[in-house]
């Protein structure tokens, strides 16, 4: 694939987590984040953009947010369960997506806050339509999910790169 095709990078936060007595790593979905990592990965469906890799934090409501979203794609892409996502700022994730394959055209993150929601920030140097206003007005509530597209390698992702093309958040 060429370098100047246009590429996608959706960011998605883990859905809605439970608090039992166990380690904040493995703090499973609560029943609400069942339901909308569902539909958050129908949504993601309807984008219709085919993801080439997900990249999924180790974290166990991230990997039940992965295991029920992807279960509503036509299609499953390789998934890489990356432990540098748990806990990551928004230079450690574009460190991450700096070492993906350049024959990957479209990246699915999915990760925690703060840091997912900073790297939409930072990598948005533009939106389309009322994109960025809706993420602004919403922040980045849990199954939320940004849709990102640059032109270049995956090594020149970098602040302010990528136009913000969608945002959404299940309703509260």
């Amino acid at each position: 694939m060429s370098v100047e095709e246009p590429r996608r990078i959706v960011l998605l936060r883990h859905a809605k987590a439970d608090w039992p007595q166990v380690t904040d790593h493995e703090r499973p979905l609560a029943e609400r984040g069942r339901k909308d990592a569902t539909e958050a990965g129908r949504r993601l469906a309807d984008t219709g953009i085919p993801f080439d890799l997900a990249l999924c934090s180790t974290a166990t409501r991230t990997r039940e947010t992965w295991k029920l979203a992807v279960h509503e794609f036509p299609q499953r892409p390789r998934t890489v369960y990356e432990e540098r996502i748990y806990e990551a700022s928004p230079g450690e994730l574009i460190a991450v997506l700096d070492e993906t394959p350049d024959d990957v055209r479209n990246v699915l993150l999915i990760g925690h806050n703060p840091g997912v929601q900073g790297l939409a920030d930072v990598l948005a140097g533009s939106a389309e339509g009322d994109a960025r206003e809706r993420m602004a007005r919403r922040g980045f509530p849990a199954a939320a999910f940004a849709v990102l597209s640059f032109t270049g390698s995956w090594k020149t992702v970098e602040p302010g790169v990528a136009t913000l093309l969608d945002y959404w958040a299940p309703a509260d």
